[in-house]
């Protein structure tokens, strides 16, 4: 059947007012004020504290935390806005390269809008090993935007949370932990912090200073027995004797504890939305060492460096002094989506690409390790 279109008067009248809208404009434009537009808006201005960017930064001073730990507290160069348990990349320059590195962020919220950030840091890999050693007062870094979605969410969360740290892990959680005692955040906070001797633990003066009705802190050594301490690992049992009722549980370690608790929270049958894991940077792989041909394009230049079958590929860009993005460095963020040319690979961890960038043949260059001679696409840092 043929369709009629019939023509309809309102739509005639909308041609009346399309005709006389440069008039109806005019008319507007000649009535308005004649003062010049402000310099800066409020809402510009709140955005800068939301979101700052890369800013510079300086590292006031060093805290030996542990025989492998250390903390690096900085002052920025404006104040910034973050939620307890987030992290921020750390950067700075290192011969020719640019390395930057996301670590949780173990000081208060509040200290942060008066430009005081601190990252506890253990030594290992390329770029904290370098702090370790490095690290002193005066030196310059860059620290980015704070990330992350590994903090309190009040309309998902319980208002009971049950904090599960190992060994550095508890970084999010001391930062958790002052943002309760200071009134920033408001939800019950009980940490089962696990690690191997009393030696290991870091923060303990600190936590049990913060100790209250809403803050509770349990330690359990795997290898020493001692009075007032639990002894094992972070187990179900161990958190029915101290939780109870509903609970948001929040995991920050080693994958091998992620894979442990995973299966001892079977038995609490909680939703998804009630368990997190931040996520850990991808370090090295154990494989025979083999030494490729990496081509990267950025922009209209091409450079040619060694990869290594051990290094993430974002590594070996940055060891051949390549100014690259960088950020979660465990595949999540996807800030580091490279375009694959050709080449053989194998991601670190699980694949957390979008269907589509597998499909097309986009990498995230901060878990891939390469397999072969290969040819990426990176964008500009």
């Amino acid at each position: 059947m043929e369709f009629q279109f019939k023509r309809q008067i309102f739509g005639f009248m909308d041609l009346l007012r399309f005709k006389n809208m440069v008039k109806v404009r005019r008319k507007h434009l000649a009535a308005g004020s004649d003062r010049a537009l402000p310099a800066s808006y409020k809402v510009n201005e709140t955005a800068k504290i939301l979101h700052p960017g890369y800013m510079n930064a300086s590292l006031v001073r060093v805290e030996q935390n542990s025989a492998d730990t250390k903390t690096y507290i900085l002052e920025t160069e404006q104040p910034f806005y973050f939620r307890a348990g987030q992290y921020a990349t750390l950067g700075c320059r290192i011969g020719d390269s640019e390395v930057a590195r996301p670590y949780a962020i173990s000081s208060a919220p509040r200290e942060a809008l008066n430009k005081t950030v601190a990252f506890t840091v253990k030594k290992c890999g390329f770029f904290s090993g370098y702090l370790f050693d490095n690290a002193k007062a005066g030196d310059r870094f860059v620290v980015g935007d704070p990330s992350g979605t590994f903090h309190y969410e009040g309309i998902k969360d319980s208002r009971r949370v049950t904090a599960l740290a190992g060994g550095s892990g508890i970084t999010p959680f001391y930062s958790m932990a002052q943002a309760v005692a200071d009134g920033t955040e408001d939800f019950e906070l009980t940490i089962l912090y696990g690690a191997k001797t009393e030696a290991d633990l870091v923060f303990k003066a600190e936590l049990d200073t913060l100790k209250s009705p809403k803050i509770k802190v349990v330690y359990v050594l795997s290898d020493e027995t001692k009075e007032g301490y639990e002894h094992g690992f972070l187990s179900a049992d161990l958190i029915r004797k101290y939780i109870s009722g509903d609970f948001t549980v929040m995991m920050c370690g080693p994958e091998a504890m992620y894979a442990f608790l995973d299966k001892e929270l079977l038995a609490f049958n909680l939703p998804p939305r009630r368990i997190k894991k931040e996520a850990n940077c991808i370090g090295n792989r154990d494989v025979k060492d083999a030494v490729f041909n990496l081509t990267v394009h950025i922009g209209d230049k091409e450079f040619t460096i060694p990869a290594s079958a051990n290094e993430t590929v974002l590594t070996s860009m940055e060891r051949a002094g390549l100014n690259v993005p960088s950020k979660c460095r465990a595949g999540g963020c996807g800030f580091c989506h490279s375009k694959l040319i050709n080449g053989q690979f194998t991601i670190g961890g699980s694949d957390k690409r979008r269907l589509a960038d597998s499909k097309f043949g986009y990498i995230h260059p901060c878990c891939t390790y390469p397999d072969s001679d290969m040819s990426i696409i990176v964008p500009k840092a």
